[in-house]
């Protein structure tokens, strides 16, 4: 009875693992596609847009949106 709860406890750890490496690696692609158009906005309007914690947590947390936010926000004045 007990090698079956260690089992069952086994699986939902690996489960619960698969789920956070998922999320991790959802979060990575939309990071680095965000920095991706932001790398190329400053390239190429030379917008002068730096690459902090936050701006990197943006595009990360919202991906093509993110990049647009934060080159909204730095128009509008709001230096991040």
């Amino acid at each position: 009875m007990i090698e079956a709860g260690l089992a069952l406890l086994l699986i939902v750890i690996l489960f619960g693992a698969l789920l956070i490496l998922r999320s991790i690696k959802d979060f990575i692609i939309n990071a680095i596609v965000g920095l991706v158009i932001l790398f190329l906005a400053n390239a190429v309007a030379g917008l002068g847009i730096g690459y902090s914690w936050l701006v990197v947590l943006i595009c990360g947390i919202g991906g093509v949106l993110g990049a647009f936010l934060v080159i909204l926000l730095h128009f509008l004045g709001f230096g991040i």
